[in-house]
């Protein structure tokens, strides 16, 4: 075996151990690659309680009015800092600890909650969304997941009002996308009390202004030269922590505090190891999945500005004399905007509604919701900057800031591109061990291994001649159902070829991406279908009178959105 090849034994070991520990649940995602709509994760459509919802109600009212009176996007760009004003008045409204249990001081709110609630911050200014994902969606994240009842102790309590900020420190110069080539070293003391951690991090998201940060290093594995990632609690006022820069210049969500900071020495005791020893990485990748859904939240509530902004536009601007909103050009780019934003929230609220009801894996599900609602949001920014023309390139108008905002959404928590060949890559192996069961047969013939063999080929004979149901109640809604289901029979088909054929690495490459495009369309597609559940037709109905009623001006509220 050459060094190559030995190189690609090791990643590929890394990542069975990493993403394929354990027993492997048929999520929905998954489903797709083998050709099946796992309908009850998705249907019906997850629902809020009442009593939260009256208690997620009352929070919305009370966060709009502080938004609106002390929440100026403009200038948090301008003077590229969030000012603490509003970092404490979030703290007060309960923003900062919102899905922490009430006995650590937090509101106990679901993450479909929680999504909401990002949502309307996500409308008016991207830097604060960011700001709260860094602190609430990953920073203290960890902490509630994997902390141990003392450190919950320890740490909730203060992060949860916003008196103390929380960090999540991942990225390095050689571990961007590679999460798993850590650098920062962490050495155990002779006694055992403590570890010693050295290297840098960079692009860290509240590093100057948090006062615990979890920090990802590299500590030896006991009885050999090999080094696993674990997970660290920092605080900053530990000997050897030396903020490198505090606010570094950037071109989008300016008020952010993206840092660079170094560890030189610094002992941090053994009981600030968060989660397992060695686990470290998959800390990261749990953490990230709840990050990756509040910030399709996020983008949701930008989509939704987008769309009044376009509305409001059209209806009053007039060339040709005749207002933009009765070209047919501007009802496409305002009804695709629409669209793009029920689906986001749609996607958004189904993938959080498997977190709150504990299913097991989900990873696809988030890193599906992700690339869509990014790049989803890139193409709503651009139709309304269109609709609005060249006005929209100057900054007494939100659109530019908007623009430059967005950019980093396709970039940070997983670039779209490694998310993608993710999709492709975890989504068909399912399909791809049944062939090698039946490959492993043939090869080897045991009674073990026909029994195996037996039951792969009857699951891929079974994708290959049934059409999946999709299910729904709503009558205008059962062709396109039916769509659905001959389009992941199709998909199916087409991943029994991509796996049956000899690709070089190149094709490879693009095969993954094209396959991962593909289940992003139908999780998205199966969201509208969903939404609202058994009133999905309700929606149907009224979103298209919407839409031609605002570009129309036929009166009425021509702000509200269809999501």
């Amino acid at each position: 075996m050459n060094k190559v090849d030995a190189q690609r034994q090791k990643e590929i070991q890394q990542a069975e151990e990493l993403l394929f520990a354990g027993p492997q649940a048929l999520g929905f995602a998954k489903g797709l690659f083998q050709g099946h709509f796992v309908s009850d994760w998705v249907m019906p459509y997850p629902r809020i309680s009442a009593e939260q919802q009256t208690e997620l109600d009352e929070t919305l009212r009370e966060l709009r009015q502080f938004l609106c009176e002390h929440l100026d996007a403009a200038e948090i760009d301008r003077r590229a800092d969030i000012p603490r004003s509003v970092i404490d008045g979030l703290g007060r409204i309960g923003v900062l600890g919102m899905t922490a249990p009430k006995e650590y001081g937090g509101r106990g709110f679901s993450q479909i909650a929680n999504c909401k609630v990002l949502e309307e911050i996500g409308r008016r200014c991207a830097s604060t969304s960011v700001f709260v994902n860094a602190h609430h969606s990953i920073g203290i994240r960890a902490l509630l997941l994997f902390g141990t009842r003392e450190q919950r102790q320890k740490w909730l309590p203060k992060l949860v009002t916003g008196e103390q900020l929380g960090a999540f420190a991942l990225t390095e110069k050689e571990a961007g996308s590679d999460a798993a080539n850590v650098q920062m070293q962490a050495r155990p003391s002779e006694d055992g009390s403590h570890f010693i951690l050295n290297g840098e991090k960079r692009y860290i998201t509240n590093a100057a202004i948090a006062h615990e940060l979890t920090v990802m290093a590299r500590t030896p594995v006991p009885g050999s030269d090999k080094t696993a990632i674990t997970a660290f609690l920092v605080t900053p006022d530990m000997p050897g922590f030396e903020i490198l820069e505090a606010r570094m210049p950037k071109m989008g969500i300016r008020g952010t505090a993206t840092g660079r900071f170094a560890l030189r020495d610094v002992k941090v005791p053994k009981e600030n190891i968060l989660g397992p020893i060695g686990k470290g990485l998959k800390v990261a990748l749990t953490v990230l999945d709840f990050g990756r859904t509040t910030f399709g939240a996020c983008c949701t509530g930008a989509a939704k500005t987008c769309l009044e902004m376009a509305i409001q536009h059209a209806n009053t601007r007039k060339q040709f004399n005749k207002t933009l909103g009765e070209f047919e050009l501007v009802k496409k780019k305002i009804a695709r905007i629409a669209a793009d934003a029920y689906a986001m929230e749609a996607m958004t609220t189904m993938t959080g509604s498997f977190i709150d009801r504990g299913l097991e894996d989900y990873m696809l599900e988030t890193a599906m919701l992700k690339v869509f609602t990014t790049e989803r949001l890139w193409e709503c920014i651009n139709d309304v900057f269109q609709i609005f023309g060249g006005s929209a390139y100057f900054t007494d108008l939100p659109l530019e800031r908007m623009m430059r905002d967005a950019r980093i959404n396709q970039i940070g928590e997983g670039a779209n591109e490694v998310l993608t060949s993710f999709v492709a890559l975890v989504g068909m192996r399912g399909p791809g061990m049944e062939f090698k069961e039946l490959y492993d047969t043939m090869m080897k013939p045991s009674r073990e291994a026909m029994s195996k063999a037996w039951a792969a080929g009857k699951s891929r004979l079974s994708a290959a001649i049934r059409v999946p149901d999709v299910p729904v109640q709503s009558g205008q809604l059962r062709g396109q159902a039916r769509e659905l289901g001959r389009l992941i029979w199709r998909f199916n088909f087409a991943v029994n070829r991509a796996l049956t054929c000899n690709w070089s690495r190149n094709e490879s490459q693009m095969r993954r991406w094209t396959f991962s495009l593909r289940p992003v369309s139908s999780v998205a597609s199966t969201a509208r279908f969903s939404s609202p559940g058994e009133t999905a037709g309700r929606h149907h109905r009224t979103t298209r009178p919407q839409i031609c009623f605002c570009v129309n001006r036929s009166g009425g509220s021509a702000g509200s959105s269809p999501g």
